[in-house]
């Protein structure tokens, strides 16, 4: 195990009927709040009105910014940080999914710097403060209601980056299972994918000795597979999206990666379908994670055995380690089939002309991956295995 320091800043409050807490998070604590959301859904379910109403118990002066889209844009961001400066904002209240939240996040850091934001994204300035984010989360998938990630695209060069650090951290996030009911089930499936890869990114990896974080990390994946099951057959079953919901959570606060070598090739390898077709995160990743798989599996064939047998119950009696391994990863393949999730470029509708394009802008901050480094040359031949 490596050495390794956590920082969980983020009060969650879970459960049914939780948006009531909203007024005593704010109140005394912060005067101007910036309402940052996406579409009109928010508004057509009453959950707009729900927040206003708590805002205005707790007294703060309120301010909105919708129109984030997914794969937030850093447009909008740029226009998010303008109106904070101008009037003095102090806290920005992501509500929404992952997209609204890693849209906050860059505002925030935005909003008190003296450079321009995207360059934190390229990672020519690491951020020195930035201001308090606060969640109200209606889409569970990226974690981002208490994780140290944001991660933006640039529409005008068609690059998706992403920026690491703890300031960003969430410092309260409300949680009501009950707003997710009316996700459709693309749309529930997909943040699934993205829950599942943000524990498979932790998983495979090459440190030693991770026994405690090796079983959390297979428990949460058969938990988010068993009612994943659940919700396929019946979408409005609660309790199985409060757990996908706190799932989602625990997949990506770093409690999964304690003391090991972490991974992120497919989601780096994945960012560049997003950026360039639009396509949800969670689609991108039920692409190319089974194609990353089949492509390094035999660099450490012991950790997908593992995977394997502890995770899909594949039996390891007369069979090779490579047959194992094998077995599992076309478990995990078929699971996303079965929840209706492409696994191809071609069930995804997506064009192969611009592969070398995107695997250049993968490794624009060197290469990738923690199990198996990756080059250029590598991304390609995994997204030629996804096609």
């Amino acid at each position: 195990m490596n050495n390794f320091s956590i920082y969980l800043p983020t009060k969650i409050k879970f459960g049914k009927g939780t948006i009531n807490k909203l007024s005593k998070l704010v109140e005394g604590n912060y005067k101007k709040v910036l309402i940052h959301y996406g579409g009109g859904s928010i508004k057509k379910s009453g959950l707009y009105d729900e927040v206003v109403d708590e805002l205005k118990k707790a007294g703060a002066q309120i301010y909105e910014l919708g129109g984030v889209k997914p794969n937030p844009r850093l447009s909008l961001v740029r226009e998010g940080i303008e109106l904070v400066k101008k009037e003095g904002i102090d806290l920005i209240l992501a509500v929404g999914g992952g997209s609204a939240i890693d849209s906050s996040k860059a505002i925030a850091l935005g909003a008190v710097a003296d450079v321009d934001v995207w360059d934190f994204y390229l990672g020519k300035e690491r951020p020195k403060r930035a201001l308090p984010v606060g969640v109200v989360l209606t889409y569970p998938a990226t974690g981002s209601e208490a994780s140290m990630g944001s991660v933006i695209t640039n529409e005008e060069e068609g690059l998706k980056l992403s920026v690491n650090d703890d300031m960003i951290r969430p410092t309260f996030a409300i949680m009501d299972p009950t707003y997710t009911l009316t996700l459709p089930k693309d749309l529930t499936f997909a943040g699934i994918s993205d829950i599942l890869s943000h524990i498979l990114e932790r998983y495979f990896t090459n440190t030693p000795n991770v026994d405690l974080t090796d079983h959390l990390c297979e428990a949460t994946m058969k938990s988010v597979i068993k009612n994943a099951r659940i919700l396929n057959e019946n979408l409005d079953d609660y309790n199985a999206r409060a757990e996908i919901m706190l799932a989602g959570t625990i997949a990506h606060n770093g409690i999964l990666g304690l003391g090991r070598e972490e991974d992120w090739a497919s989601h780096n390898i994945g960012h560049q379908l997003s950026a360039l077709y639009g396509t949800t995160h969670g689609v991108t990743l039920s692409i190319i994670f089974p194609a990353w798989m089949k492509y390094v599996y035999l660099d450490n064939l012991d950790r997908f055995n593992q995977f394997a047998i502890n995770v899909f119950g594949i039996s390891d009696a007369g069979s090779s380690k490579e047959i194992v391994a094998l077995e599992g990863i076309k478990a995990y393949e078929e699971f996303l089939k079965e929840v209706g999730l492409p696994t191809s470029f071609e069930e995804a509708n997506l064009p192969s002309d611009r592969l070398e394009e995107m695997a250049q802008k993968a490794v624009i901050k060197g290469k990738l991956g923690g199990l198996k480094k990756l080059d250029v040359e590598d991304i390609i031949k995994i997204y030629e295995l996804a096609l």
